[in-house]
């Protein structure tokens, strides 16, 4: 047999039985659970970026004089990192298949910013050294929230 499963065959206690099968067939469709799981993660990430934080809550490196300048320039503004007009914050998404949950953004520059690195020769500003600004991840209050959500959804199966 292909893949993963659990095999329970007990021959005692009819409303155990019956427990342990509806759980079983309650872990068999993932996708209530991971959308609500996504939606919560995807309000708290978004939640980062007016807090400028990473998910361990230490605070986002500042912003850079050249970026500050940059900023000024275009009139955005001076007091937000990772915010110039929201589009990073506004471009993240949670996508479900079968048992899987992915959050993240498709903007090309969300890496950069995810992991930090240099600017390559076609950027504004070649050549520069980016910090890391974590802005992915679970925090662990976040972790106990989402062992809560699975929790509820395997107890909703239960007869």
């Amino acid at each position: 047999m292909a893949g993963s499963y659990i095999k329970v065959d007990y021959r005692g206690e009819k409303g155990l039985t019956k427990a342990l099968n509806s759980l079983l067939k309650q872990g068999h469709n993932l996708s209530p659970v991971l959308g609500k799981i996504g939606a919560y993660l995807h309000d708290n990430t978004q939640q980062r970026f007016v807090d400028m934080q990473a998910p361990d809550g230490s605070p986002w490196e500042p912003l850079s004089s050249t970026t500050l300048d940059m900023k000024a320039a275009k009139g955005a503004r001076l007091d937000r990192i990772l915010s110039d007009v929201g589009t990073l914050a506004d471009t993240l998404h949670y996508q479900i298949s079968s048992d899987t949950l992915s959050l993240g953004s498709n903007e090309v520059y969300a890496a950069m910013h995810q992991f930090g690195g240099i600017t390559g020769e076609r950027s504004w500003i070649p050549g520069v050294e980016i910090p890391a600004r974590e802005f992915l991840g679970m925090a662990p209050f976040e972790k106990d929230e989402v062992e809560a959500i699975v929790g509820d959804y395997l107890i909703r199966g239960l007869p």
